[in-house]
């Protein structure tokens, strides 16, 4: 069996899978995210144990997706946001490979992502893929001709940094870049500014459905400025389809018309339009698209 680890900033999800990525077990704990990597790893060690001695089978290799901008080859964090203490520079695969005695493989959360609804979620067999989540903040990655590209800095696919939606500041210190309209922060802090209410994303979601125009604005808001991002991609690299997670897309009903009426309005160049779907993993997709990885090392290894 292979095991998945989704480290994020506030929960850590952890699962057992079969070969064929049929979850078996799974559990959720809480990040010890300003306590260091070395409390965050061991979070997820110790939630491991517990699965696996429910499940005593013989565990062949994990997968980590983490939050952060990652060095897959080198299994290490290379740069992180503030919600973490002691994160960047992290060298994960080695610590778990330490503790466990079997092969580790690190992603980045959005990879990870893309990885588990290309196998067994909502972009099965498709060769062009811009994954996106929209959570605490907005995350990207990309499948090309089939294959995940992560870049020389592993940071290709990384949309939510793009910069070109306003001048308002980002939570990476740059400016005007998506994320400022797209992520569940911002849709609080927008909505906040316009009505002097802080309410999460949910609740202004929940006001966005109670006809509430300044929640409608900042949700047309957000869906526009994820098609522009979209555009911007297919330009470059002709992306054929999108596949949208993260808990920003439960307001599907909002995201959804906003972006589909950009992407009518401003077709890609190619005059070939995009498939949008949203994620079919929910939760787990990072966990399952993590043990994927460890799944396709592992396979390549055998054959060779």
């Amino acid at each position: 069996m292979f095991a998945g680890v989704d480290i994020g900033g506030t929960t850590t999800q952890v699962l057992l899978c079969t070969a064929d990525l049929a979850v078996i077990d799974s559990t959720e704990v809480s990040t010890p995210a300003r306590e260091g990597g070395q409390a965050m790893v061991r979070a997820a060690l110790d939630a491991l144990s517990v699965l696996r001695a429910r499940v005593p089978s013989r565990l062949l290799g994990i997968g980590i997706g983490a939050a952060g901008v990652v060095d897959s080859r080198a299994g290490r964090i290379l740069v992180a946001s503030d919600s973490f203490r002691s994160w960047a520079g992290f060298e994960v695969t080695a610590t778990v490979e330490k503790a466990l005695g079997v092969p580790a493989f690190l992603d980045n959360d959005v990879n990870a992502f893309l990885r588990g609804e290309a196998a067994k979620g909502a972009v099965v067999d498709e060769p062009y893929v811009l994954g996106m989540t929209l959570g605490t903040g907005v995350g990207g990655a990309l499948r090309l001709n089939g294959e995940l590209l992560d870049g020389p800095h592993g940071a290709a696919g990384e949309v939510g940094h793009i910069p070109g939606f306003g001048d308002l500041p980002c939570t990476c210190g740059g400016r005007g870049h998506l994320e400022t309209l797209a992520s569940g922060r911002s849709i609080r802090a927008r909505y906040g500014e316009r009505t002097g209410r802080l309410l999460t994303a949910r609740g202004v979601a929940e006001a966005a459905a109670d006809g509430d125009p300044d929640a409608l604005a900042v949700y047309e808001a957000a869906g526009a400025g994820v098609a522009r991002a979209i555009l911007i991609t297919a330009g470059l690299l002709d992306i054929t389809t999108v596949v949208v997670g993260g808990g920003v897309s439960r307001a599907w009903d909002l995201i959804q018309p906003p972006m589909l009426a950009e992407l009518t309005a401003g077709p890609p160049v190619s005059g070939h339009p995009i498939r949008v779907v949203r994620a079919r993993l929910g939760s787990g997709a990072v966990a399952i698209g993590a043990a994927s990885r460890a799944r396709t090392e592992l396979d390549a290894v055998t054959r060779v």
